[in-house]
């Protein structure tokens, strides 16, 4: 699948945000990280400097980072505006307000590109993408999915849902998907059939509650763990 920057809205999430909306507890923080569709997210920054593993896969990063600057200070203007004007459609008890959400996202968006040749260099950002992703079998101990899989269901077909999440289950140990609610804020009917698929693949899955929310009703995770026989 083809990445035009153009159509993307570059939006980075924090680390304090990733800790959150994953429930990554300092013992998660020790394990080797995969982030899948990471964008412009300052965990990988943060993480590294906190002396962490991690390896980030977006398309995203077969563009310069001059140019992802550009292309970020284009869209935020509209992104800015489309929250002002539906205010009553997200949850504001962790962000506060608006402004308090955008400069969160500043802050971790400049975190990402300060980091960003520097990490590609080595090898911490990987400009991939599901369903395929070009990692060994089980590289990682944890992949984490963020915004990606069920926030698009109904743009991203059934079966992309379901080869993506094989491919994650394929290079990590562990997986957790967040959120489980598409763009429009109902539930994902893509989440039975992976919780389903993945169960029949020997994993134990089981939906938890987090401590981030934006989207009302926004604040649970899918978690599915593979323990060998």
């Amino acid at each position: 699948m083809a990445c035009h920057l153009e159509e993307v809205a570059p939006w980075g999430r924090s680390f304090e945000e990733y800790r959150d909306l994953f429930r990554l507890e300092d013992a998660d923080l020790e394990r080797s990280i995969l982030g899948v569709g990471d964008g412009p997210a300052s965990f990988n920054a943060e993480l590294t400097r906190r002396g962490g593993t991690v390896v980030s896969a977006d398309p995203l990063y077969r563009f310069p980072p001059t140019a992802i600057r550009r292309r970020i200070d284009r869209a935020r203007p509209g992104i800015e505006a489309e929250l002002m004007a539906n205010l009553e459609g997200y949850s504001w008890d962790y962000h506060g307000s608006v402004g308090d959400l955008i400069e969160a996202r500043r802050a971790a968006m400049d975190a990402f590109l300060e980091d960003l040749e520097g990490g590609e260099h080595s090898g911490r950002y990987v400009a991939a993408e599901l369903p395929r992703l070009p990692f060994a079998d089980g590289a990682f101990d944890l992949a984490l999915i963020s915004h990606l899989l069920f926030s698009y269901s109904g743009r991203l077909s059934p079966a992309f849902h379901l080869q993506a999440a094989g491919e994650a289950a394929r290079v990590a140990r562990e997986v957790r998907i967040f959120p489980l609610l598409g763009l429009e804020g109902l539930p994902a009917l893509d989440v039975a059939p992976v919780w389903e698929w993945l169960e029949g693949q020997g994993w134990t899955v089981t939906v938890e509650e987090v401590a981030y929310e934006l989207q009302p009703g926004g604040n649970r995770m899918l978690r599915a763990r593979f323990t060998p026989a």
